[in-house]
């Protein structure tokens, strides 16, 4: 592509991302050395009258300067169905009715504006719950907010995970052992805050040796991180203490990647993260996705690259 793309990034406050960590820094970076302009505007900034949507948008620039790493232009109301070529739905979850709104607002401007991920994709495919669609690919899961259930799954299966439908980040994951004695209270714990369901799932021990984090971009497989956790946590979640280490994909990873790409690609997913533990499919990650730098970091591969080029092909009307 030869034309400069008008690109709104959507996402959290950049003044306090670690730019050697943040893969929508890294996807910024990128669009920036492409000749793209980019505009930054948070979620809270974001308007829909009579079919247009809009958000107090501000030009920037980035660079990786720590301490340095953005300059802001004057704020503007942008225009973002007629103003912008590509928006970057880069805000954190959690997965919330906020985030859900979001979506619906968006969805006024694609495909016109290309929105990245396709905002009715990600609304309808929440990590925890999409995942389920490929239940020969998981660990023996279960989604209820039934205690009895519960119960039940634990005598079958002992070792169990218990988290929440919409978190994120590893928060809430707690891994309960056949005699541990807080698994009632857990449950209250949980149903006294959210009427949300709980996912239940059978411990895969081999979490131990990490759980892999594997990018696809427009359905295709194309690097991976491993993310092993610190001794004495069940979570490998890097934010969490978790050590990133390089890896290559086994034939069963390779299989999972061939059996969801071509659904991936069906809904618009361009950039997706997937998670695999011990051959087995645990989260479809299409919010947010992170492992970019790390991935650059071990392989060399900058596969921010591999995403503009599948922006870029589809906004131009591939």
């Amino acid at each position: 592509m030869t034309r400069s793309l008008r690109v709104a990034v959507q996402m959290d406050p950049i003044e306090s991302i670690n730019i050697d960590a943040d893969s929508t820094f890294a996807l910024m970076l990128e669009a920036q050395a492409r000749g793209h302009a980019l505009w930054h505007y948070h979620v809270r900034d974001l308007a829909l009258r009579g079919g247009r949507v809009t958000a107090w948008a501000k030009p920037i620039t980035v660079r990786r300067e720590y301490g340095n790493h953005f300059s802001f232009g004057a704020e503007e109301e942008l225009d973002l169905g007629s103003g912008a070529d590509v928006v970057l739905m880069r805000q954190d979850p959690p997965f919330d009715m906020a985030y859900i709104t979001a979506t619906h607002i968006l969805e006024h401007i694609h495909p016109k504006t290309l929105v990245v991920n396709d905002p009715a994709e990600v609304r309808n495919a929440p990590e925890k719950l999409f995942v389920t669609h490929f239940p020969d690919l998981m660990p023996v899961t279960m989604v209820t907010a039934d205690r009895r259930r519960i119960a039940a799954f634990r005598e079958e299966h002992g070792d169990i995970i218990i988290k929440p439908l919409f978190g994120n980040g590893g928060a809430g994951v707690f891994h309960l052992r056949p005699d541990d004695p807080n698994m009632n209270s857990l449950v209250e714990m949980f149903t006294e805050r959210s009427r949300e369901p709980l996912v239940i799932q059978k411990y895969v021990p081999a979490v131990r040796l990490g759980d892999k984090r594997i990018i696809l971009v427009d359905g295709v497989a194309m690097g991976a991180i491993n993310r092993v956790p610190a001794a004495g946590e069940a979570r490998s979640n890097m934010h969490v203490g978790g050590r990133p280490e390089p890896t290559k994909l086994t034939d069963r990873e390779k299989e999972i990647c061939a059996a969801i790409g071509p659904e991936l690609k069906k809904r618009g997913m361009i950039f997706v993260g997937i998670d695999v533990i011990g051959g087995f499919l645990t989260e479809i990650n299409v919010t947010s996705p992170t492992g970019l730098q790390e991935i650059a970091r071990f392989d060399g591969v900058h596969l921010e690259k591999a995403i503009w080029d599948a922006i870029e092909g589809k906004v131009g009307g591939g």
